[in-house]
């Protein structure tokens, strides 16, 4: 496996884990800074707006600039956005986090999918494919169940430090496709 396919393929694990970690548990959240089922559903749509619009917007200036940059950006964006959640309080306050999340994601995925159609190796991008595919799914299953257990014994805010953390960890390694 290309090297920069592989820092790829770790550092997209690893912001899986984190944000499987959270993944059902938004609306357990939201039910706690005074959220209802339509501030959930409107929190992630919100994501969903914001992303979309965004992923399109800088799809085409990734075109034009440095898809690595604007991929460590994003990931960096997002473990600012994973540690700002301890700070809100308020269902407006995840309204806006989710935007932030929005953008990250989309500054992340149609850069990060460029990069890693770039770097597979042809002969065997069915089995890079498939590690890029099924690694994501049980990283984020094993960390819903994690998430849940975090949530249950210690608290959001211990959940969302830790994927700060992790996310933190993916941005850093994610940088070193900057220097290969």
């Amino acid at each position: 496996m290309n090297p920069r396919a592989r820092i790829l393929l770790v550092s997209s694990n690893l912001w899986y884990l984190a944000e499987g970690l959270f993944g059902p548990l938004l609306a357990v959240f939201a039910g706690q800074v005074g959220g209802n089922i339509l501030d959930i559903s409107f929190a992630w749509a919100i994501f969903l707006i914001v992303s979309g619009l965004a992923n399109v917007f800088i799809g085409r200036l990734s075109d034009k600039h440095s898809r690595e940059k604007i991929l460590v950006l994003g990931y960096a964006l997002n473990t600012l956005v994973l540690f700002g959640y301890i700070f809100v309080s308020n269902p407006m306050q995840l309204f806006i986090a989710e935007a932030f999340m929005g953008l990250a994601a989309a500054m992340a995925s149609p850069t990060w999918y460029s990069l890693f159609s770039q770097y597979e190796t042809k002969k065997s991008s069915g089995r890079e494919w498939g590690l890029v595919t099924g690694q994501a799914k049980i990283a984020t299953a094993a960390a819903m169940i994690v998430g849940g257990y975090i949530v249950t014994y210690l608290s959001f805010t211990a959940l969302f430090v830790l994927m700060g953390s992790i996310q933190l960890v993916a941005t850093l390694y994610q940088a070193k496709i900057l220097r290969t």
